[in-house]
Protein backbone atom coordinates (compact mmCIF):
# COMPACT_ATOMS: atom_id res chain seq x y z
CA UNK A 1 0.00 0.00 0.00
CA UNK A 2 2.83 2.36 0.89
CA UNK A 3 4.67 1.70 -2.38
CA UNK A 4 1.48 2.21 -4.39
CA UNK A 5 0.85 5.56 -2.67
CA UNK A 6 4.45 6.63 -3.28
CA UNK A 7 4.21 5.79 -6.99
CA UNK A 8 0.91 7.64 -7.36
CA UNK A 9 2.28 10.73 -5.61
CA UNK A 10 5.41 10.62 -7.78
CA UNK A 11 3.38 10.52 -11.00
CA UNK A 12 1.08 13.32 -9.81
CA UNK A 13 3.95 15.61 -8.81
CA UNK A 14 5.84 14.75 -12.02
CA UNK A 15 2.75 15.63 -14.07
CA UNK A 16 2.49 18.97 -12.23
CA UNK A 17 6.20 19.60 -12.88
CA UNK A 18 5.85 18.89 -16.62
CA UNK A 19 2.73 21.06 -16.81
CA UNK A 20 4.49 23.89 -14.98
CA UNK A 21 7.42 23.68 -17.38
CA UNK A 22 5.07 23.71 -20.38
CA UNK A 23 3.20 26.76 -19.07
CA UNK A 24 6.43 28.59 -18.30
CA UNK A 25 7.97 27.89 -21.71
CA UNK A 26 4.89 28.42 -23.89
CA UNK A 27 3.09 31.22 -22.03
CA UNK A 28 2.55 34.14 -24.37
CA UNK A 29 4.49 32.55 -27.25
CA UNK A 30 1.45 32.39 -29.55
CA UNK A 31 1.07 36.17 -29.62
CA UNK A 32 4.77 36.82 -30.33
CA UNK A 33 6.30 37.61 -33.69
CA UNK A 34 8.54 34.99 -35.29
CA UNK A 35 11.64 37.01 -34.45
CA UNK A 36 10.64 37.38 -30.79
CA UNK A 37 9.72 33.69 -30.60
CA UNK A 38 13.12 32.66 -31.97
CA UNK A 39 14.76 34.70 -29.22
CA UNK A 40 12.48 33.87 -26.29
CA UNK A 41 11.99 30.11 -26.73
CA UNK A 42 15.68 29.06 -26.68
CA UNK A 43 16.22 31.35 -23.70
CA UNK A 44 13.34 29.80 -21.75
CA UNK A 45 14.41 26.27 -22.67
CA UNK A 46 17.91 26.99 -21.37
CA UNK A 47 16.43 28.34 -18.14
CA UNK A 48 14.33 25.19 -17.76
CA UNK A 49 17.36 22.96 -18.35
CA UNK A 50 19.29 24.90 -15.70
CA UNK A 51 16.32 24.61 -13.33
CA UNK A 52 16.19 20.85 -13.85
CA UNK A 53 19.93 20.51 -13.22
CA UNK A 54 19.65 22.49 -9.99
CA UNK A 55 16.56 20.47 -9.00
CA UNK A 56 18.42 17.18 -9.44
CA UNK A 57 21.50 18.48 -7.63
CA UNK A 58 19.67 20.04 -4.68
CA UNK A 59 17.13 17.23 -4.20
CA UNK A 60 19.61 14.39 -4.59
CA UNK A 61 22.32 15.93 -2.40
CA UNK A 62 19.88 17.05 0.32
CA UNK A 63 18.14 13.67 0.62
CA UNK A 64 21.48 11.83 0.75
CA UNK A 65 22.89 14.26 3.32
CA UNK A 66 19.86 13.94 5.58
CA UNK A 67 20.02 10.17 5.32
CA UNK A 68 23.66 9.78 6.30
CA UNK A 69 23.32 12.35 9.10
CA UNK A 70 19.95 10.87 10.17
CA UNK A 71 18.53 14.39 10.49
CA UNK A 72 15.76 15.88 8.32
CA UNK A 73 16.55 19.51 9.14
CA UNK A 74 20.20 19.59 8.08
CA UNK A 75 21.27 20.28 4.47
CA UNK A 76 24.68 20.32 2.74
CA UNK A 77 24.77 24.10 3.25
CA UNK A 78 25.68 23.39 6.88
CA UNK A 79 29.17 22.35 5.74
CA UNK A 80 29.72 25.85 4.38
CA UNK A 81 29.60 25.56 0.57
CA UNK A 82 27.61 28.75 0.10
CA UNK A 83 29.92 30.67 2.45
CA UNK A 84 32.94 29.48 0.47
CA UNK A 85 31.24 30.47 -2.80
CA UNK A 86 30.59 34.03 -1.60
CA UNK A 87 34.11 34.20 -0.19
CA UNK A 88 35.52 33.30 -3.63
CA UNK A 89 33.44 35.95 -5.40
CA UNK A 90 34.42 38.62 -2.88
CA UNK A 91 38.13 37.74 -2.98
CA UNK A 92 38.17 37.98 -6.79
CA UNK A 93 36.69 41.47 -6.76
CA UNK A 94 38.71 42.53 -3.70
CA UNK A 95 42.07 41.48 -5.16
CA UNK A 96 41.59 41.81 -8.91
CA UNK A 97 38.65 44.28 -9.31
CA UNK A 98 35.52 43.58 -11.36
CA UNK A 99 37.47 43.64 -14.64
CA UNK A 100 39.37 40.50 -13.71
CA UNK A 101 39.51 37.53 -16.05
CA UNK A 102 38.17 35.34 -13.23
CA UNK A 103 34.94 37.33 -12.94
CA UNK A 104 33.85 36.27 -16.42
CA UNK A 105 31.38 33.38 -16.66
CA UNK A 106 33.39 30.26 -17.52
CA UNK A 107 36.60 30.98 -15.55
CA UNK A 108 34.54 32.05 -12.54
CA UNK A 109 32.44 28.88 -12.73
CA UNK A 110 35.46 26.57 -13.02
CA UNK A 111 37.35 28.38 -10.26
CA UNK A 112 34.33 28.30 -7.92
CA UNK A 113 33.72 24.60 -8.47
CA UNK A 114 37.42 23.78 -8.07
CA UNK A 115 37.81 25.73 -4.82
CA UNK A 116 34.58 24.38 -3.30
CA UNK A 117 35.58 20.83 -4.22
CA UNK A 118 39.07 21.36 -2.77
CA UNK A 119 37.53 22.76 0.42
CA UNK A 120 35.20 19.79 0.82
CA UNK A 121 37.86 17.19 0.04
CA UNK A 122 40.28 18.74 2.53
CA UNK A 123 37.84 18.71 5.41
CA UNK A 124 36.64 15.22 4.45
CA UNK A 125 40.23 13.99 4.46
CA UNK A 126 40.91 15.48 7.88
CA UNK A 127 37.66 14.31 9.40
CA UNK A 128 37.77 10.73 8.08
CA UNK A 129 41.49 10.21 8.41
CA UNK A 130 41.02 7.71 11.23
CA UNK A 131 37.86 6.21 9.74
CA UNK A 132 35.75 6.79 12.82
CA UNK A 133 32.00 6.69 12.34
CA UNK A 134 31.33 9.63 14.63
CA UNK A 135 33.42 11.92 12.43
CA UNK A 136 30.29 12.85 10.48
CA UNK A 137 29.07 14.90 13.44
CA UNK A 138 32.50 16.46 13.89
CA UNK A 139 32.36 17.28 10.19
CA UNK A 140 29.10 19.19 10.69
CA UNK A 141 30.60 21.13 13.60
CA UNK A 142 33.75 22.03 11.66
CA UNK A 143 31.67 22.95 8.61
CA UNK A 144 29.53 25.35 10.64
CA UNK A 145 32.62 26.95 12.21
CA UNK A 146 34.41 27.35 8.87
CA UNK A 147 31.22 28.65 7.27
CA UNK A 148 30.95 31.32 9.96
CA UNK A 149 34.62 32.21 9.49
CA UNK A 150 34.29 32.58 5.72
CA UNK A 151 31.12 34.64 6.14
CA UNK A 152 32.92 36.99 8.54
CA UNK A 153 35.90 37.38 6.19
CA UNK A 154 33.53 37.97 3.28
CA UNK A 155 31.65 40.68 5.17
CA UNK A 156 34.93 42.35 6.19
CA UNK A 157 36.20 42.50 2.60
CA UNK A 158 32.84 43.72 1.32
CA UNK A 159 33.08 46.67 3.70
CA UNK A 160 36.41 47.64 2.09
CA UNK A 161 35.35 47.22 -1.52
CA UNK A 162 34.45 50.25 -3.59
CA UNK A 163 30.63 50.59 -3.79
CA UNK A 164 30.64 50.24 -7.56
CA UNK A 165 32.69 47.04 -7.25
CA UNK A 166 30.42 45.76 -4.50
CA UNK A 167 27.51 45.68 -6.97
CA UNK A 168 29.31 42.87 -8.79
CA UNK A 169 29.56 40.85 -5.59
CA UNK A 170 25.99 41.67 -4.63
CA UNK A 171 24.73 40.24 -7.92
CA UNK A 172 26.34 36.89 -6.96
CA UNK A 173 24.61 36.76 -3.56
CA UNK A 174 21.28 35.68 -5.01
CA UNK A 175 20.46 32.71 -7.21
CA UNK A 176 19.17 33.67 -10.63
CA UNK A 177 18.16 31.82 -13.80
CA UNK A 178 17.69 34.96 -15.88
CA UNK A 179 21.12 35.08 -17.52
CA UNK A 180 22.23 31.47 -17.83
CA UNK A 181 25.40 30.87 -19.85
CA UNK A 182 24.84 28.03 -22.33
CA UNK A 183 28.44 26.77 -22.07
CA UNK A 184 28.15 26.53 -18.28
CA UNK A 185 24.89 24.59 -18.54
CA UNK A 186 26.53 22.07 -20.88
CA UNK A 187 29.50 21.68 -18.51
CA UNK A 188 27.07 21.20 -15.63
CA UNK A 189 25.10 18.56 -17.57
CA UNK A 190 28.30 16.54 -18.01
CA UNK A 191 29.39 16.95 -14.38
CA UNK A 192 25.98 16.10 -12.91
CA UNK A 193 25.45 13.24 -15.37
CA UNK A 194 28.78 11.57 -14.53
CA UNK A 195 28.13 12.01 -10.81
CA UNK A 196 24.72 10.35 -11.12
CA UNK A 197 26.18 7.45 -13.09
CA UNK A 198 28.73 6.95 -10.33
CA UNK A 199 26.30 7.20 -7.42
CA UNK A 200 23.01 5.67 -8.60
CA UNK A 201 24.17 2.07 -7.99
CA UNK A 202 24.75 3.09 -4.35
CA UNK A 203 21.21 4.39 -3.78
CA UNK A 204 19.97 0.95 -2.71
CA UNK A 205 22.12 1.21 0.44
CA UNK A 206 20.44 4.42 1.58
CA UNK A 207 17.36 2.60 2.86
CA UNK A 208 19.55 0.66 5.29
CA UNK A 209 21.70 3.68 6.20
CA UNK A 210 18.56 5.61 7.14
CA UNK A 211 18.06 3.12 10.00
CA UNK A 212 21.15 4.47 11.74
CA UNK A 213 24.87 3.69 11.75
CA UNK A 214 24.80 0.80 14.21
CA UNK A 215 21.83 -0.91 12.54
CA UNK A 216 23.36 -0.47 9.07
CA UNK A 217 26.66 -1.99 10.22
CA UNK A 218 24.78 -4.84 11.86
CA UNK A 219 23.08 -5.54 8.53
CA UNK A 220 26.43 -5.72 6.75
CA UNK A 221 26.63 -2.21 5.25
CA UNK A 222 29.95 -0.36 5.42
CA UNK A 223 28.46 2.88 6.74
CA UNK A 224 31.73 4.83 6.98
CA UNK A 225 32.94 3.88 3.49
CA UNK A 226 29.60 4.68 1.87
CA UNK A 227 29.35 7.97 3.77
CA UNK A 228 32.68 9.08 2.27
CA UNK A 229 31.50 8.21 -1.23
CA UNK A 230 28.16 9.95 -0.77
CA UNK A 231 29.83 13.04 0.70
CA UNK A 232 31.99 13.24 -2.44
CA UNK A 233 28.82 13.07 -4.56
CA UNK A 234 27.24 15.80 -2.43
CA UNK A 235 30.33 18.00 -2.83
CA UNK A 236 30.20 17.75 -6.64
CA UNK A 237 26.47 18.39 -6.94
CA UNK A 238 26.37 21.30 -4.50
CA UNK A 239 29.49 22.89 -5.98
CA UNK A 240 28.16 22.71 -9.55
CA UNK A 241 24.64 23.96 -8.73
CA UNK A 242 25.90 26.81 -6.54
CA UNK A 243 28.50 27.92 -9.09
CA UNK A 244 25.90 27.75 -11.89
CA UNK A 245 23.07 29.86 -10.41
CA UNK A 246 24.21 31.03 -6.96
CA UNK A 247 23.22 30.07 -3.40
CA UNK A 248 19.68 29.09 -2.41
CA UNK A 249 19.88 28.51 1.33
CA UNK A 250 16.55 27.02 2.37
CA UNK A 251 15.58 25.20 -0.82
CA UNK A 252 16.94 21.82 0.29
CA UNK A 253 15.20 21.70 3.67
CA UNK A 254 11.95 22.93 2.08
CA UNK A 255 11.66 20.40 -0.75
CA UNK A 256 12.92 17.37 1.17
CA UNK A 257 10.49 17.79 4.05
CA UNK A 258 7.60 18.46 1.68
CA UNK A 259 8.53 15.23 -0.10
CA UNK A 260 8.63 13.23 3.13
CA UNK A 261 5.17 14.51 4.04
CA UNK A 262 3.77 13.71 0.60
CA UNK A 263 4.90 10.14 -0.01
CA UNK A 264 5.37 8.87 3.58
CA UNK A 265 7.83 6.21 2.44
CA UNK A 266 11.31 5.27 3.60
CA UNK A 267 12.37 3.95 0.19
CA UNK A 268 14.81 6.27 -1.55
CA UNK A 269 13.87 4.91 -4.96
CA UNK A 270 10.65 6.92 -4.47
CA UNK A 271 11.94 9.72 -2.23
CA UNK A 272 14.68 10.99 -4.57
CA UNK A 273 12.74 11.24 -7.88
CA UNK A 274 9.71 12.69 -6.09
CA UNK A 275 11.94 15.27 -4.42
CA UNK A 276 13.40 16.18 -7.82
CA UNK A 277 9.87 16.74 -9.15
CA UNK A 278 8.88 18.81 -6.09
CA UNK A 279 12.03 20.94 -6.47
CA UNK A 280 11.29 21.47 -10.17
CA UNK A 281 7.76 22.65 -9.35
CA UNK A 282 9.12 25.02 -6.68
CA UNK A 283 11.80 26.52 -8.95
CA UNK A 284 9.61 26.81 -12.07
CA UNK A 285 6.78 28.32 -10.03
CA UNK A 286 9.16 30.72 -8.33
CA UNK A 287 10.75 31.72 -11.63
CA UNK A 288 7.28 32.30 -13.11
CA UNK A 289 6.46 34.66 -10.22
CA UNK A 290 9.77 36.50 -10.63
CA UNK A 291 9.44 36.99 -14.39
CA UNK A 292 5.67 37.35 -14.95
CA UNK A 293 4.26 38.66 -11.66
CA UNK A 294 7.06 40.71 -10.10
CA UNK A 295 8.58 41.64 -13.48
CA UNK A 296 12.15 40.88 -12.23
CA UNK A 297 11.83 43.36 -9.34
CA UNK A 298 12.97 40.57 -7.00
CA UNK A 299 15.02 37.37 -7.27
CA UNK A 300 14.07 33.72 -7.03
CA UNK A 301 16.32 33.10 -4.03
CA UNK A 302 14.55 35.81 -2.01
CA UNK A 303 11.16 34.17 -2.60
CA UNK A 304 12.44 30.67 -1.82
CA UNK A 305 14.41 31.77 1.24
CA UNK A 306 11.39 33.66 2.56
CA UNK A 307 9.06 30.67 2.20
CA UNK A 308 11.79 28.20 3.18
CA UNK A 309 12.73 30.25 6.25
CA UNK A 310 9.15 30.25 7.51
CA UNK A 311 8.87 26.51 6.86
CA UNK A 312 12.19 25.90 8.63
CA UNK A 313 10.90 27.72 11.73
CA UNK A 314 7.76 25.59 11.55
CA UNK A 315 9.90 22.42 11.46
CA UNK A 316 11.91 23.57 14.47
CA UNK A 317 8.74 24.32 16.45
CA UNK A 318 7.25 20.97 15.48
CA UNK A 319 10.41 19.14 16.56
CA UNK A 320 10.42 21.07 19.82
CA UNK A 321 6.84 19.97 20.57
CA UNK A 322 7.72 16.35 19.86
CA UNK A 323 10.40 16.49 22.54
Amino acid sequence: MGDKRARVIFFIVSFIAVAAIGIYVLEGVGSMSDRARQFILPRRLMEVLAIFLVSVSVAYSSVIFQTITNNRILTPGVIGFESVYMFIQTVIVFLFTSGSYFITATPNFLLSVAVMMLFSLLIYQVMFKKGEGKNIYFLLLVGMILGTMFTSLTTFMQMLIDPSEFLIVQARMFATFNAINQALVLISVVAVGLTLLYSLPLVRYLDVMSLGRETAIGLGVSHSKLSKRFLFVIAVLVSVSTALVGPVTFLGVLVTNLTYQLIKSHKHVYIIPTCVAVTTVALVGGQFLVSRVFNFSTTLSIIINFIGGIYFIYLLLRENKSW
